[in-house]
């Protein structure tokens, strides 16, 4: 009989101690899940800081190129370049032209590359959308203009197209603005994208650089 209650007393002890060292496992398990939980809060809290912080770093960095001058490019007097629609041939006094009379209807230019020359009279009208043109000669290296191109079709308001009479190799152009470069990655290139497309030198701004004329 003792032998008995002896054993029942060991089993509870047991099944005691076997219930402690679960409750110890489930507050081990639950401090361990908290902290990791704490832990990628924290990451997360972090994560959207660096990311809120880049991001307004970026936006600085475009205000202050966009209020910077852009090195050694040249400007004209909107003022005094025309704006009428005409249906005749312009002689621009530039080339490639950075405003002036022009065509009632635009070049597409939602980040369109063509692979042609483009009419003037109608890549001027872009310009007065706020566009920014990038033209090249046949000095441009290959990968160059692939790098302007990649830039150019995923900017909205830019087109791009060979020019093969323009005295830079590489040249871009907004209404009344004009900058020549070498390579791609001359760092002005970013600038005066920054600072002219949708620009303060736009005539109108807004306006539609869709639903004109396309490459043939």
């Amino acid at each position: 009989m003792a032998s008995r209650k002896s054993e029942n007393n060991s089993r509870q002890s047991r099944i005691a101690e076997m219930r402690r060292a679960d409750q110890m496992r489930d507050r081990r398990n639950k401090a361990i899940a908290i902290t990791a939980s704490a832990a990628i809060v924290a990451a997360l809290v972090g994560f959207g800081a660096w990311v809120m912080i880049g991001q307004k770093e970026k936006k600085d960095a475009e205000v202050a190129a966009a209020k910077a001058p852009v090195d050694g490019e040249q400007t004209w007097d909107a003022a005094k370049l025309g704006r009428k629609h005409v249906d005749t041939p312009v002689k621009y006094e530039m080339n490639p032209p950075v405003g002036g009379d022009h065509s009632p209807r635009w070049m597409n230019c939602n980040g369109d590359v063509y692979k042609n020359p483009l009419p003037e009279v109608n890549a001027v009208h872009s310009l007065e959308h706020g566009a920014v043109w990038v033209t090249y000669n046949e000095k441009a290296d290959k990968a160059d203009v692939e790098k302007l191109a990649g830039t150019v079709a995923k900017t909205p308001y830019t087109l791009m197209s060979p020019a093969k009479e323009q005295a830079g190799t590489i040249m871009l152009s907004a209404w009344g603005k004009q900058l020549t470069v070498d390579k791609a990655d001359d760092p002005r290139v970013a600038q005066f994208f920054t600072k002219y497309v949708q620009g303060a030198q736009t005539p109108e701004p807004g306006a539609a650089c869709t639903n004109g004329l396309a490459d043939k």
